[in-house]
């Protein structure tokens, strides 16, 4: 969102029918070049294998650098990620004080996702810094960053590309995601889409692949921007379900709500994303030149609009969702209770690994709740190799309380009875020594949901 832009301009573009996404899968990055935040399949995970679902707002720095109290504020009220706007002096800034703000971020247990938002609606605003001039900022602040892959994620570009020739975005980003790893950025990468961030062309949806392969650490997740192109229940979940179904990493970076008929359908993303696992990261703190985004009037915590108390206090919002950061808490995975909440939990319960022994074709599988809602839920299940590579994997359970699957993706999934069976897939079975690959699926439940326990077998 740039400060300056009414969203609701976007209400006037159709959305373009929709092509069939590639169907190649990323795959899991290798566990010993995880460095700090990092993809694992379709989740951001952290450097001691936690999946972090983020659960944040936008706070526009850039435009009002004394507002730190900002950061004790949005975190009191639950949150445990905010997204900073910088700027590289293109537009805005330049923003010098990188170090400062992820400190600020640390000191309130916030995880940083940090963006230079001059790039916003390069090819048809004028004004607009290049996806390249935003790599030379992050070169130029490079001292404050190096070390904080635990804490930061850089969000490379804000909404890099306009409505004017989107197809440009593909090799502009590709190029960005290749110099930022050549100058030697460790970091989770996030990318925005075109069109002012929603992608209605869905140039980013089906490019999504080619993105992720120009990392060469496998580590980026691609973000999309949900406004009035996002209006109804069905553009927001197509569009989810083709990054799901191909496994591809995804935030909703930035997303408004319905303050009239034609905004974009903010019920839907939360309830879709909590059953997801999905991050998201709402527009925005206070600031807006267009007020009815302001979360908080006059960044003042105890003044929320109604915005503000519907992303924090409301079903499916920040505080009945959000988990703090392991690197902050000291948490890891753990059993679940016997009998979870019928409400989406705030921890997603995990059943511990099993324990190959030392050397040998061996591997462990780890099972996760990510979301659960009255009568189903998403799991989701990380296959690791012991201390040997392995060409293919069998992972079996059997549910103790009726559960069922009912789609699956990243593996071939079947069930007699109780018990499930679920093999890898062509592009995950060879993974080298501690290497992961991750597979997930939609389920039924009633009643109980334990967390069964898993036997894994490689070959």
């Amino acid at each position: 969102m740039q400060r300056y832009f009414n969203p609701r301009r976007l209400a006037a573009f159709g959305v373009a029918v929709l092509a069939a996404a590639t169907s190649i899968v990323l795959l899991a990055r290798p566990a010993d070049a995880a460095v700090g935040l990092h993809i694992s399949g379709t989740n951001i995970v952290e450097a001691n294998g936690q999946t972090l679902v983020m659960r944040g707002v936008n706070h526009p720095h850039v435009w009002f650098t004394g507002q730190t109290s900002s950061f004790a504020n949005i975190k009191a009220l639950g949150a445990n990620t905010v997204r900073v706007v910088l700027g590289s002096g293109k537009r805005w800034g330049p923003s010098t004080d990188v170090g400062n703000v992820i400190a600020l971020c640390k000191q309130n247990k916030l995880i940083c996702v940090l963006e230079v938002h001059d790039t916003t609606g390069y090819g048809e605003e004028g004004a607009a810094a290049s996806l390249d001039e935003a790599v030379n900022y992050w070169i130029s602040q490079k001292s404050a960053l190096v070390g904080q892959e635990n804490y930061v994620v850089i969000n490379i570009g804000n909404e890099p590309i306009g409505n004017t020739n989107a197809a440009q975005w593909t090799a502009a980003t590709t190029a960005a995601i290749q110099k930022m790893r050549t100058n030697g950025f460790e970091h989770l990468l996030m990318v925005d889409g075109p069109n002012w961030g929603q992608d209605w062309q869905y140039v980013m949806r089906d490019n999504a692949q080619t993105i992720l392969d120009a990392d060469s650490q496998r580590n980026t997740v691609l973000s999309i921007h949900m406004y009035a192109v996002f209006n109804t229940a069905t553009a927001i979940t197509d569009y989810l379900n083709r990054f799901r179904t191909n496994g591809w990493p995804l935030v909703i970076g930035e997303f408004g709500w319905r303050f009239n008929a034609n905004e974009v359908d903010h019920e839907t993303i939360l309830s879709e994303a909590q059953a997801r696992g999905l991050g998201y990261l709402a527009w925005s703190w206070s600031g807006n030149t267009d007020p009815i985004l302001d979360m908080a009037t006059n960044f003042d915590p105890n003044q929320l609009t109604t915005w503000g108390q519907r992303i924090f206090n409301g079903a499916n919002g920040i505080k009945a969702t959000a988990k703090e950061a392991s690197i902050y808490s000291g948490v890891t995975p753990t059993t679940p209770a016997t009998t979870p909440p019928t409400t989406p939990p705030t921890t997603p319960p995990t059943t511990p690994p099993t324990s190959p022994p030392p050397g040998g074709r061996t591997c462990a599988a780890t099972y996760s709740i990510l979301g659960q809602w009255p009568g189903g839920f998403q799991g989701d299940v990380r296959v690791t190799a012991g201390g040997a590579a392995i060409s293919g994997w069998t992972v079996t359970w059997t549910f103790g309380n009726g559960q069922t699957v009912n789609q699956a993706w990243n593996a071939t999934v079947t069930s007699s009875g109780s018990t499930v069976t679920a093999r890898n897939v062509g592009y995950n079975g060879s993974l080298g020594a501690g290497a992961s690959a991750n597979f997930g699926f939609i389920g039924a439940w009633n009643g109980t949901n334990a967390a069964p326990a898993l036997s894994c077998t490689a070959s």
